[in-house]
């Protein structure tokens, strides 16, 4: 029995043997022998006795959408980039189920060192490969990947009516703490960009000002399969090597956005640093240019003041009767390095114009 080689404690929950929430049930239906299992970052990693480690992880979406992640996934592969590898059940499926109906799929457990944020080589490379991604992915099509993305815009729509949320409900408190008196008083600067951002993605887009074809061509450039969260985490070097991992998030959307989303990252971790900023755009440039749209799509989602959201978000829904220091402190953070953050959105809009 598996369960008798699992070198770790189990409970009886369900009726049967369970390691971690996992059963002997779910693991019986893989090819490969557990001997131990371990809990990764919203994964269970399992050293096995023959094909090293694996990573089970839950899965959330249908078989097609699975199906789409493997296609994606092999194309990469025969690109030459280095990214996943789902390992199939014994009978040939790339989901398993739970005693409890969960979904799971396995991977196998990338070897390397992550991305280091405060190496200016690992960030350049970093943004190279994500190029070469895109190149790739801009030729990937299918149906599964659209389903379930969100438009930017609707995005930023939401988070400004969750702003105005968070203000009226300080603005009707008649005692007011630390970090609620930072907000109110910052409120009305951030809310007016983040309304900045909102009237500039309802202007019509140069696509559909000429027609169905002109849109059909715009499409075709600027959007495909993004990643959905590039960030050093999901980025390893092994043997002079990059692999991309994690690409549950995985949809259909403007190309860019994954390169938005690492620069934002970059950024708020470097103090907004121009230069770092100029050559990591100059990098992904290397392998794949960006159009004037996508530069129209860049500046938008780094001129969204999205740590600031981020922040009362958090505050909101959290336990408003005590607010800890730590949510003040990046409150502040903010707010410090708006000045510096201006200066880089200027650089940026240099580009737009």
């Amino acid at each position: 029995m598996i369960e008798r080689r699992i070198k770790i404690c189990a409970n009886s929950s369900y009726g049967g043997v369970f390691v971690y929430n996992l059963s002997s049930q779910l693991l019986e239906q893989y090819p490969f022998e557990v001997t131990a299992i371990q809990k990764g970052r919203g994964t269970y990693i399992c050293t096995t006795s023959e094909d090293g480690k694996i990573i089970m992880e839950s899965f959330r979406g249908s078989k097609g959408r699975a199906e789409a992640l493997e296609h994606i996934l092999l194309r990469l592969k025969e690109n030459g980039i280095e990214a996943d590898e789902i390992i199939h059940t014994r009978e040939g499926e790339i989901l398993a189920q739970e005693v409890d109906e969960t979904w799971y799929y396995a991977r196998k457990y990338m070897e390397g060192r992550e991305c280091e944020t405060r190496s200016r080589d690992d960030v350049l490379a970093a943004v190279e490969e994500l190029a070469k991604l895109h190149l790739v992915l801009q030729k990937v099509e299918d149906e599964n990947l659209k389903i379930g993305g969100q438009d930017y815009a609707m995005e930023v729509f939401r988070h400004n009516r969750e702003l105005k949320k968070v203000r009226n409900y300080i603005h009707g408190k008649h005692k007011k703490n630390e970090f609620e008196m930072i907000f109110m008083h910052n409120y009305e600067t951030f809310l007016k960009q983040a309304l900045d951002v909102e009237h500039r993605l309802m202007k019509p887009n140069p696509g559909e000002t000429q027609g169905q074809s002109g849109q059909q061509g715009r499409e075709t450039a600027l959007y495909g399969i993004c990643h959905g969260d590039f960030n050093q985490h999901n980025v390893l070097f092994a043997h002079g090597k990059i692999i991309i991992t994690n690409f549950e998030q995985a949809h259909y959307d403007v190309l860019v956005g994954d390169l938005a989303h690492f620069l934002r990252k970059l950024m708020e971790k470097h103090n907004f640093n121009i230069g770092l900023a100029t050559d990591m755009l100059a990098a992904y440039e290397k392998k794949r240019k960006l159009l004037p749209e996508e530069w129209e799509q860049l500046y938008v989602r780094m001129a969204y003041p999205q740590k600031f959201w981020k922040v009362a978000n958090h505050y909101f829904n959290a336990n408003k009767a005590w607010v800890s220091g730590r949510d003040i402190e990046k409150l502040n953070r903010v707010i410090e390095q708006e000045e510096i953050r201006q200066q880089f959105l200027r650089m940026l809009f240099y580009f737009v114009e």
